[in-house]
C-alpha cells in the first residue's frame, strides 16, 4: 500500500494547542544565537542570531509551523514577535495567521 496526501494528518490539526494563552508564557531570548532541535530544523539553517532579523524570522516561521507549545515559549520572545509578526503575516499560511491572532492579541502589531 502506498502512502498518499489524504492519508497524512493536515499540518493545522492540533495547532491551537502548539500557541501559548498568554505573551506571559514566552520566554525566548531577546539576543544571541540559539541552535534549534534536529526534529525542528533538520536540514538548512539550523543556528540563528537573534539580533539579525532575517534569522530570527526565519526561526520564528519554523516555530510557528512545527514547534510544539514549549518550543515556541522557549525559543521565541513575545516583544520580538509582536515585532516580527507584520513581516511574519506575509510568509505564514493564512490558517496559521487565523489561529495565531484568535490565540494572543498580534493584529494589533500589523
Amino acid at each position: 500500500m502506498s502512502l498518499t496526501a489524504d492519508m497524512l494528518p493536515s499540518r493545522y490539526e492540533g495547532a491551537e494547542e502548539r500557541v501559548p494563552q498568554s505573551f506571559d508564557e514566552f520566554y525566548g531570548p531577546t539576543s544571541g544565537v540559539v541552535q534549534l532541535p534536529n526534529f525542528l530544523a533538520w536540514s538548512g539553517m539550523t543556528a540563528f542570531d537573534v539580533l539579525v532579523d532575517v534569522e530570527r524570522v526565519h526561526m520564528y516561521q519554523i516555530l510557528i509551523d512545527v514547534g510544539r507549545r514549549i518550543d515556541v515559549a522557549k525559543f521565541m520572545d513575545a516583544g520580538l514577535l509582536q515585532q516580527d509578526w507584520p513581516m511574519l503575516r506575509r510568509l505564514l499560511p493564512k490558517q496559521m495567521i487565523v489561529i495565531w491572532e484568535s490565540r494572543l492579541p498580534l493584529a494589533s502589531a500589523v
